[in-house]
């Protein structure tokens, strides 16, 4: 029978992780080595069939460790970093992709504890009907669909796993080991960056009433939007560790991928508007653009959901990046210069002339800058990815002499993972028209935009 306890303790943790990290050891020298009798065809094929291996394991321990473990593997899951051919590729999203939306094995006998914990009530007092068998599934924790006794609402109900936290506290004291072996198949990933970005979003992530707060200022924002739903709080029911909320129907991100090309332009534009359009307009928005943080209605609009990680901007910030994009969408590397020499973002200007800051901007922004229409593809987040933290990039060496705030690194994540998305998405459009909207508060020119601007008045 497996064991579907949670290991919480850094002994049981870092060995489970040991012994994946000297799987994947063996298995590289091993390949290495016999490469050495190998054509150019075998070695490839070799390397391809060692990195599905690897990742079938890598989802086999990291979806058992639930925390920030999970997490990274969620993020492999959808954001292709060129971990294996483009032949093997769908393959390998497969196996990473159980870790989106598998339910873990925690039993719903342990969960309900939790539940009733949290509420000071049993169960039947507050829901008359709850399905044990979670709809979802979070990286620390999972949701349920319920009807609550007092009114007959249905409602979804986000309930932690049971010892996560110490779960995640072990995490992150291994969380150096787990990153260097996602490294063994992913050479270009950024292992500091990566660390000191999961540290600082977990801690909120483990605050379900932090999670509430935000979810009902989104609401807020949204209501009666004309196809964008952030579905309502149940905020009497909420607590640190449960989170009751609306219950929204509609397809998965899966179920969207083998949708028509024009619905998912559609939903492309949806989610570009929801996680951009929110940064700019609102200067509040979801930090985590994610393939299992949306549903597309029946009636067409998409409900977004998980607000464990939110950001509010300041103003100030937010003008100085609309700026760096006007002077992006205009070639004014002249003004980049100028504009983070004095903001301290690079530490020698003296180094760098404008058309280098340029270039390197553009290579980053360029899918939302260029007036085209654009199609996205997984492999556009790849290079996007490269040019901007790889040792492969044209642009390693003068990245390395630049100095982002926290802020601005979280803005770029959240456009790094939009990018995701819509590449996995395959969707197309002038992405730049819209984003003059809030670059240049210029009217819109697609249908979507002229309904959003009836919506905000």
């Amino acid at each position: 029978m497996a064991d579907d306890r949670i290991p919480t303790s850094r002994v049981a943790r870092t060995a489970r992780v040991g012994r994946l990290a000297a799987g994947l050891t063996a298995r590289n020298l091993g390949t290495k080595t016999a490469n050495l009798g190998r054509g150019e065809e075998q070695r490839r094929r070799a390397a391809e069939q060692r990195n599905l291996e690897a990742a079938e394991q890598i989802v086999a321990a990291l979806g058992t460790m639930k925390g920030a473990a999970m997490k990274l593997g969620q993020v492999l899951s959808f954001l292709d970093v060129g971990l294996v051919p483009e032949a093997s590729r769908e393959e390998f999203q497969r196996k990473l992709g159980a870790l989106r939306d598998a339910a873990p094995k925690v039993r719903f006998a342990d969960m309900r504890k939790v539940i009733e914990a949290e509420l000071s009530e049993r169960l039947e007092d507050v829901f008359s009907e709850f399905d044990e068998a979670p709809i979802a599934s979070a990286s620390i924790g999972q949701v349920y669909r319920a009807r609550l006794a007092q009114d007959g609402r249905e409602v979804a109900v986000k309930v932690q796993y049971p010892g996560v936290a110490q779960a995640v506290r072990a995490d992150m004291q291994n969380l150096g080991m787990i990153l260097r072996i996602l490294k063994s198949v992913a050479p270009g990933l950024d292992v500091r960056a990566t660390a000191e970005e999961i540290r600082s979003r977990i801690h909120e992530e483990l605050d379900y009433e932090l999670e509430a707060q935000n979810q009902r200022a989104m609401a807020r924002i949204f209501r009666g939007h004309p196809f964008v739903v952030v579905p309502g709080v149940v905020s009497e029911l909420s607590r640190e560790k449960v989170l009751v909320s609306e219950l929204v129907r509609g397809r998965g991100f899966d179920e969207i991928r083998s949708l028509d090309q024009a619905t998912r332009d559609r939903v492309g534009e949806i989610v570009f508007r929801f996680y951009f359009g929110c940064m700019y307009r609102h200067r509040q928005f979801s930090g985590d653009p994610h393939p299992g943080n949306f549903l597309l209605l029946d009636d067409g609009r998409v409900a977004f959901l998980d607000f464990g990680l939110y950001k509010v901007m300041p103003a100030d910030l937010i003008e100085l990046e609309l700026a760096c994009q006007r002077a992006g969408a205009e070639q004014d590397g002249a003004e980049l210069h100028r504009m983070w020499s004095e903001t301290g973002f690079l530490r020698r200007p003296d180094r760098f002339t404008g058309e280098q800051l340029l270039d390197q901007f553009l290579d980053a922004t360029w899918w939302y800058l260029l007036d085209q229409e654009i199609c996205l593809a997984p492999e556009v987040a790849t290079q996007v990815m490269i040019d901007m933290s790889d040792p492969r990039s044209d642009h390693f060496g003068q990245v390395r002499q630049e100095t982002l705030p926290p802020d601005h690194i979280f803005g770029r994540r959240v456009e790094m993972l939009t990018l995701a998305v819509l590449g996995q998405l395959g969707a197309c459009g002038n992405w730049h028209r819209v984003a003059r909207e809030w670059i240049y508060a210029e009217p819109p020119v697609t249908a979507l935009g002229r309904e959003e601007a009836g919506f905000h008045g």
